[in-house]
């Protein structure tokens, strides 16, 4: 053991340095040799290394979200390559290399915090055999080793014997229940967080390796935690179950604000962010404008939730516009301009007035100020027509009126106003 440390001393020796640190805060809060001035003191260690990995984290979902976009192409290999696994495969890693993506990118995290935590329990597994490691020395030792969190010894483990624990000064019973309570606490963190990810913020109709993988992930780890978790000690446990919680909000944060294009989330978020934008007009957080100005610049490519989106926004009266700012959709700003007043929706529509027959048989309507002109061109007809003589012209024939002459005529079979056919003989 004293090899294995020897091995990880480059990463022991800073891990104990700022659990000092921490520890002389909160020891002057609580007391140096309490379990709450231990336990916040590896508490604080999780959220500075949290901190420190929110980059990777960035990264991570970036990561994420190009395979989510590879998904349909993804599927196109699966149904071309359906027979023929090997095949699949090459063409899957020639997927992942032109674009740059890799499936394993959503271990990252849990990858970067695999030294602080060998480290962390190397510093833990010296408390509870009385040896000095790191930065911690006689009288840090023998503090850590009186701290007790809930009655558990800090470095008491759930498989250790009698002896041991009461030598830590504890009970056996105590330190089961304590670490059996965290280590299932922990492991349905970890579940909730995989399981929130899988039916929230992805598309779960497609079946790609990296869904599989995803879902395999959300079993796997609970597992993993459940089974190694008899074996870590409870400074340990403390140190996962910090991590897992904070895993949890983060990515109920990233689920909420910054869902995965065609996910459940993602139709829960624009639904509120319609509510929002037709109450205030336009958008506040850069955040909005961000996924705005991705669903325009997609056009026909958006999916039915953000299509839905842009529907309820020209319901509104507003527009998406190409910056992700929303502006007053081009018929209510006619209206507002028309009318001088603001409206609150589109103008509607003015429907063409229906023509009298009279108005259809004289070439189109005519307004109702256009009765001079219609005064002076029958004064001008009448005074031509005088002016010539009487019989210039053979006058036209009339019309036939409406009634028995020309219901007789129509009957008769001749034809108005043409060349008259002649009757068949057979008729004769």
């Amino acid at each position: 053991m004293d090899t294995i440390a020897s091995l990880f001393s480059f990463i022991t020796t800073p891990v104990s340095w700022v659990i000092v640190q921490f520890h002389s805060v909160y020891g002057k809060i609580f007391g140096p040799d309490t379990g709450w001035a231990w336990g916040l003191s590896i508490v604080s260690l999780v959220i500075l290394i949290r901190i420190c990995l929110i980059p990777l984290f960035v990264k991570q979902i970036k990561a994420t979200r190009a395979m989510q976009t590879l998904q349909p192409e993804m599927k196109k290999i699966q149904e071309r390559y359906k027979n023929d696994k090997q095949r699949q495969s090459e063409e899957m890693m020639k997927l992942y290399k032109e674009s740059g993506t890799n499936p394993l990118s959503s271990c990252l995290p849990i990858l970067a915090q695999s030294p602080f935590f060998f480290a962390l329990y190397h510093v833990l597994n010296g408390i509870a055999t009385g040896s000095t490691i790191g930065v911690i020395n006689e009288s840090l030792l023998n503090s850590a080793r009186k701290a007790h969190i809930f009655g558990a010894p800090l470095a008491a483990k759930f498989t250790d014997g009698s002896a041991k624990v009461e030598a830590l000064g504890a009970s056996l019973t105590d330190v089961r229940v304590v670490t059996a309570i965290m280590i299932v606490l922990m492991s349905a963190s970890q579940f909730y967080t995989q399981r929130q990810l899988m039916t929230k913020n992805v598309d779960t109709t497609v079946k790609t390796p990296f869904m599989q993988q995803q879902k395999m992930l959300m079993y796997v780890f609970p597992v993993m935690f459940a089974v190694f978790g008899i074996n870590f000690p409870v400074g340990v446990l403390v140190y996962w179950l910090t991590t897992n919680v904070w895993t949890m909000g983060q990515q109920m944060y990233v689920i909420r604000n910054n869902p995965t294009p065609g996910s459940k989330a993602q139709a829960a978020y624009l639904e509120r962010l319609t509510k929002h934008v037709t109450h205030h007009g336009k958008t506040r957080r850069r955040s909005e404008k961000t996924i705005i100005k991705a669903i325009v610049a997609k056009g026909r490519d958006r999916n039915e939730f953000e299509r839905s989106f842009i529907n309820a926004l020209t319901k509104a009266g507003l527009a998406a516009q190409a910056d992700g700012s929303v502006v007053k959709g081009e018929a209510q700003v006619l209206a507002q301009t028309e009318d001088g007043v603001v409206t609150t929706g589109a103008a509607k529509r003015q429907q063409p007035k229906r023509q009298t027959k009279a108005q259809r048989q004289s070439g189109g309507p005519k307004a109702a100020g256009d009765s001079t002109s219609e005064v002076s061109d029958a004064s001008t007809t009448s005074l031509e027509k005088s002016d010539e003589p009487q019989d210039a012209k053979p006058a036209a024939p009339q019309p036939p009126k409406a009634g028995s002459n020309g219901r007789s005529r129509a009957q008769s079979g001749q034809r108005k106003g043409g060349p008259q056919r002649p009757k068949s003989p057979s008729k004769k």
